[in-house]
């Protein structure tokens, strides 16, 4: 190719492209992108399913009775290995999460009470909040959640 005629595939070779991304039926559209993500996710996939299956085929197998044993820091295991949690330790940690978002939302709150023009508005919204978090927090106190006997 000599190098007038260069140029020239260039130009043919750029609006053929920039063609064939805009008609789907020439191969690009709307799909490729979702094709690359599924292409991308079929790599991970084999990538999990060759490691897993790698290490089933090279481990060591020798399998004892001492290693079919329930393992605790090293103190052997006495009992049952199933034991009842009680429901007070998952209210606790749901309260805790409530006042965490509460805390969450506390913080921009007060970066845009302090912007001007936006002072009277986000002060009643935010004792609104704080009025549904109270009565939520006297609910519980009232159904004696809160006590640890």
């Amino acid at each position: 190719m000599e190098a007038t005629q260069a140029p020239h595939a260039v130009g043919q070779l750029t609006q053929w492209a920039a063609a064939a991304a805009d008609d789907p039926a020439t191969g690009g559209g709307y799909f490729d992108a979702y094709s690359t993500v599924g292409l991308l996710a079929v790599v991970g996939v084999l990538f999990v399913a060759v490691a897993f299956t790698a290490n089933r085929l090279m481990r060591p197998v020798a399998p004892t009775p001492e290693k079919l044993l329930s393992y605790e820091c090293g103190v052997d295991p006495v009992g049952e290995g199933w034991a009842q949690t009680q429901i007070r330790y998952y209210v606790y940690a749901f309260l805790y999460v409530i006042f965490a978002v509460d805390a969450i939302y506390l913080f921009p709150w007060a970066t845009v009470f302090a912007a001007p023009g936006y002072g009277a508005g986000t002060l009643v919204e935010m004792f609104i909040f704080i009025g549904f978090l109270a009565v939520g927090l006297l609910y519980a106190w009232k159904k004696g959640v809160l006590e640890w006997t």
